[in-house]
């Protein structure tokens, strides 16, 4: 599975400002609609629902929100850099300015635990965030987190 299957083009977005996760959430299921055709207040609503079992926030500054949808074919996902970092409510309780939505159909199982692997492996790595971190530019940003990525033994 590579970032490339998962992420178009037109769901990558650079977010001047978000006022609150909530608000990022909106942006993330106006992003999901336009991209996947996803129904942006159900968006919302699984982002909320699986937030309330514990935060997304992984440190560093990223978040990896993420829910299962009906209506999915195959695993969705949304990048959105923000000029402004926001609390999130993160494990080290640092503000998020890259966020990376992962959606999947309800049935998706393995696929979705690949994906989500996939994504926080890419946003782990310090070079990667500050080279995503230092481009405005939406198709910049897809053409990084899409590049063929060294494999990494596990």
């Amino acid at each position: 599975m590579e970032l490339s299957n998962i992420l178009k083009p037109e769901a990558v977005k650079v977010l001047s400002a978000a006022s609150s996760k909530k608000r990022l959430f909106q942006e993330i299921g106006d992003l999901a609609e336009g991209a996947y055709g996803l129904d942006s207040q159900e968006t919302v609503d699984a982002l909320l629902e699986r937030e309330s079992l514990g935060p997304t926030g992984v440190g560093h500054g990223v978040a990896l929100p993420h829910a299962h949808m009906p209506g999915l074919d195959r695993v969705a996902g949304v990048f959105l850099l923000l000029e402004k970092p926001i609390d999130f409510g993160a494990v080290d309780r640092q503000p998020v300015d890259i966020a990376f939505a992962l959606f999947a159909p309800e049935d998706a199982g393995v696929e979705h635990l690949k994906a989500l692997a996939l994504v926080s492996r890419t946003l782990r790595d310090p070079a990667m965030c500050a080279k995503l971190r230092a481009n405005a530019d939406p198709a910049k940003l897809h053409a990084l987190l899409t590049a063929p990525q060294p494999v990494q033994a596990a």
